[in-house]
């Protein structure tokens, strides 16, 4: 994945060109719009960031041309604060986003990130071919509760109603939101995704709701919110249980009413919008708990899907690991090893607390021939625990408590530690030791 970087101002483009390299980003600059759009071929692997004031193209015009070759190419403005309203109404026409100059850095590498993986979505996503389905390319698996999730978004999409998406950690929720998204008649609007849980408590008002100039200190100009931008298209809200209990206040009057007000506002904005909403943890007994607001979880339970572990559809292993597989290869420039039959076993006997996320992970870690925290194919079998002598079977027992532990508080030393009542230190030494990665166990 890559950036492709259009300033017309030299050193605007080589001081972002030399920060973002520094922090891992492959950058294509360019000076002319038009050079970068000559290069700029339908499905590439990239995130366009440019500026809005050119003297060549101007930003309405550049982000016309872009959706002409390729419409799900994310668009993200850089703009000073007389470009505003052409910035603002790129965005209704389908710019990704875009921010203020000065840049601040921080905002930048979470927009970039963030487009970055829709835009890895979006191209994972194939068209459908005669006669196949477009659901079971991009949910895949032929198991009865992966053939009943598919139903059911079929029936939900073409509805244009409120959906709740539980599963844990890892079961793609993401994914099953955006299948929702293209499987209805707003397929051609805009997908807006906010992580709740990603968003600092200060900031998740603003972001979703906007703000007017003077709203807050430090609030010095207007800011378009999330909500008003998903207008006529869909609006996916992930870890949805960690929003704050007033923001949860306002987003069931835009859900009741269908208007907003920006923060510090005072005129309603009329939105139409479908809401999908993805929690791993169960709303209803928040709500009983006073943690989560009854009112919104009866408005936003309109529809329910629910998406199965995988440790209930092991029958799609294979398949899986083959998708994921085939990916990795295609990303590292390597070769596909062939999964030998007790490989498969292997993965067949894994519990698989980390679900889709964790097998994604493994599969990388088999095709680049590299050990990690977690399953390693290549890795020998340990001894049965039948056959196994004392000590082998402590560590055995060791193993699943710190598993259990990692997987209740998710992936969160401090509070596993505590749990197991170890020190961190100790703790990282045993999950290193048994070849166990936090990751595989984060909401």
């Amino acid at each position: 994945m890559e950036i492709l970087l259009i300033d017309d101002e030299a050193m605007v483009r080589d001081s972002l060109t030399e920060m973002l390299e520094l922090e891992g980003f492959k950058v294509c600059a360019f000076a002319d719009p038009r050079r970068a759009l000559a290069e700029l071929k339908p499905g590439r692997e990239a995130v366009l960031l440019t500026d809005v004031r050119m003297p060549e193209l101007d930003g309405l015009a550049l982000l016309q041309l872009v959706q002409a070759r390729d419409r799900e190419l994310p668009v993200i403005l850089m703009s000073g604060h007389g470009d505003i309203p052409m910035a603002i109404q790129a965005m209704k026409e389908g710019a990704y986003d875009f921010l203020e100059k000065p840049l601040q850095p921080e905002a930048l590498l979470e927009r970039l990130h963030q487009a970055m993986e829709q835009r890895r979505l979006s191209l994972h996503r194939q068209p459908p071919h005669d006669g196949e389905d477009a659901l079971a390319r991009t949910l895949l698996g032929q198991s009865a509760p992966m053939q009943r999730v598919r139903e059911q978004i079929r029936v939900l999409a073409a509805a244009h109603v409120d959906t709740l998406i539980y599963g844990e950690t890892g079961t793609g929720k993401d994914v099953a939101a955006r299948a929702l998204h293209d499987a209805s008649p707003r397929r051609d609007k805009r997908f807006v995704a906010i992580n709740c849980g990603a968003m600092p408590e200060h900031l998740l008002e603003s972001e979703l709701f906007g703000h007017e100039a003077g709203a807050f200190t430090g609030a010095q100009r207007r800011h378009i919110g999330k909500i008003e931008v998903a207008h006529y298209g869909t609006l996916f809200l992930d870890e949805i249980e960690s929003m704050p209990l007033a923001a949860q206040i306002r987003l069931l009057r835009v859900l009741q009413e269908r208007t907003i007000e920006r923060v510090g506002g005072t005129t309603p904005i009329p939105v139409r919008i479908t809401v999908i909403a993805a929690s791993k943890a169960d709303l209803a007994e928040l709500s009983e708990q006073g943690r989560f607001r009854a009112d919104l979880y009866y408005r936003l339970n309109v529809a329910c899907l629910h998406l199965p572990p995988l440790r209930e559809r092991k029958e799609d292993l294979a398949e899986l690991f083959q998708f994921h597989a085939r990916q990795a290869a295609d990303k590292y420039q390597r070769p596909l090893p062939g999964l030998r039959p007790s490989q498969l076993a292997r993965l067949e006997r894994h519990d698989w607390p980390g679900n889709v996320r964790e097998l994604r992970n493994v599969a990388e870690r088999f095709v680049l021939g590299v050990a990690g925290e977690g399953l390693n194919l290549d890795q020998p079998e340990p001894p049965a625990e039948g056959g196994a002598d004392f000590e082998r079977q402590l560590e055995g027992y060791e193993r699943r408590l710190i598993m259990d532990s990692l997987r209740r508080h998710e992936g969160q030393l401090n509070k596993a530690a505590e749990h197991l009542n170890l020190t961190r230190k100790t703790l990282y030494r045993k999950m290193k030791k048994y070849q166990l990665d936090k990751w595989d166990y984060r909401g």
